[in-house]
């Protein structure tokens, strides 16, 4: 949906020409990325922050340059000092200036007129050389900043002489292999990001308003299992007594309201948190703790399976109600379904689906109550539960199926239309997509990666 395009952090830019600052990376951790699906001309964006550790903390030339880059900062910093100094004090000069050009002319006036003027001019004369006093200290002033002014000419012919040694031993690099190692590691670089899939969310900025339409409550979606050419839309309004599902082949017909093809499924849905998954629509069959598999492709059901003490019809549904007991989404991982059980005391079930058979492939147990959920959605094995889903919600709770533990967090949303009724993530996509009171919405996340290189191992 978006063109790939990659943004530099400057650190990386620092690092490709021999110079590595000294920045803020815990101890043995590879290259850290930041992954945002869009920026504000929808460009995919991601940040590199390479490690500090393997490639430049035991780097001798590193740390003298490091050495070199505070002294200059230093020197720069006295340098500024004392040229404020030094202006402020030319600008008083130059007032006494004037003033002793003053006291000429009337140095001049007493010559020519000793009798009648003396005892006046004499006094004038003292004023002035009282205002003059101040011009003593200046100018011892001036020659401790002449001390100074030496002091830093012999910092920079020391400067000079560490810059000529770093110099001779860069020499030892031609400009063909120092440029083969820039690309290199720019080659390096973009196989990571080749490989770049998982990440830990970090932010949702948004939403972008893509249509207004339908009841308060509904769902649309896109498949994330679909080549890049293949953007159609699935629209499924309200969340009971309905089984008419709406195709649209782009987003532009589907925010000018021109459908391609409507499905009518042979069972309603209960709730809003379907899902399309490689060119299948995966839904819980009204009023049951059934999943159905409908082929858009056959148009028939083509599995469907009862999930084994999954509480159904309201009995855990998230804080809106709505039958929204049962949440089937998808990730970069596979197929998944949320629930709650009675043998879990109504806290929040989280199961890995064989996306042919429905089969469980795993599961996990977690200690948050699917009643106090607003919504919930999975990125790479994580499931992100909201605290609400009115005004002011929040990702509250994220729980890690690769290491079958928890965390709370707290990543902030924009509730606009102040009711969230369906919050999903898309893979493909980078995005969350959600249905917020009658109004079909876009949100981008940010994800946090950690890439092992080689060196790491």
């Amino acid at each position: 949906m978006w063109s790939l395009s990659v943004v530099l952090n400057p650190l990386l830019f620092l690092l490709l020409i021999g110079y590595c600052p000294s920045v803020t990376i815990r101890p043995k951790e590879g290259w850290q990325v930041y992954s945002s699906a869009q920026d504000a001309d929808g460009r995919c964006i991601c940040t590199v922050v390479a490690p500090e550790q393997n490639l430049c903390s035991r780097d001798a030339k590193g740390r003298q340059l490091r050495q070199l880059l505070e002294k200059v900062q230093n020197m720069s910093q006295s340098i500024e000092v004392l040229n404020l100094r030094t202006q402020r004090d030319f600008q008083y000069i130059m007032r006494m200036e004037s003033q002793i050009k003053g006291l000429r002319s009337k140095f001049r006036q007493i010559e020519s007129d000793r009798k009648t003027l003396v005892n006046k001019n004499f006094q004038e004369l003292k004023g002035k050389m009282e205002s003059l006093q101040p011009l003593i200290p200046v100018l011892e002033q001036y020659k401790t900043d002449a001390k100074v002014i030496s002091q830093f000419k012999e910092e920079i012919r020391n400067l000079s002489a560490v810059l000529m040694a770093i110099q001779e031993e860069m020499g030892a690099y031609d400009y063909e292999e120092l440029q083969q190692r820039v690309l290199n590691l720019e080659n390096r670089l973009h196989n990571c990001m080749s490989k770049l899939t998982c990440g830990k969310l970090m932010k949702i900025t948004g939403p972008l308003t893509v249509k207004t339409s339908g009841t308060r409550f509904g769902a649309w979606m896109t498949d994330p299992q679909a080549s890049p050419k293949n953007n159609r839309i699935w629209y499924m309004d309200s969340y009971t007594n309905n089984k008419i599902v709406k195709e649209y082949k782009s987003l532009a017909d589907f925010v000018a309201g021109v459908e391609s093809r409507t499905y009518n499924l042979p069972f309603k849905w209960a709730g809003t948190d379907h899902v399309v998954y490689n060119g299948s629509l995966y839904y819980n069959k009204m009023q049951s703790n059934i999943i159905v598999r409908y082929s858009f492709e056959t148009g028939r059901v083509v599995t469907q399976r009862a999930l084994e003490s999954a509480g159904f019809h309201n009995v855990y549904p998230y804080t809106w109600g709505g039958f929204s007991d049962i949440d089937i989404m998808a990730d970069e991982l596979g197929l998944w379904a949320v629930y709650a059980t009675n043998q879990n005391a109504g806290n929040v079930v989280i199961s890995q689906l064989n996306p042919d058979t429905l089969q469980i492939l795993n599961t996990w147990n977690t200690e948050y109550s699917k009643r106090n959920a607003g919504e919930s959605f999975m990125i790479c094995g994580t499931l992100y539960i909201t605290n609400s889903h009115l005004t002011g919600a929040k990702v509250y709770y994220a729980y890690s199926t690769k290491t079958s533990t928890y965390e709370y967090t707290d990543i902030p949303f924009h509730n606009q239309y102040f009711h969230m009724s369906m919050l999903d993530y898309n893979a493909r996509d980078r995005a969350l997509y959600g249905w917020n009171n009658g109004h079909q919405i876009l949100f981008n996340v940010t994800l946090y990666h950690i890439i092992k290189t080689e060196d790491d191992a």
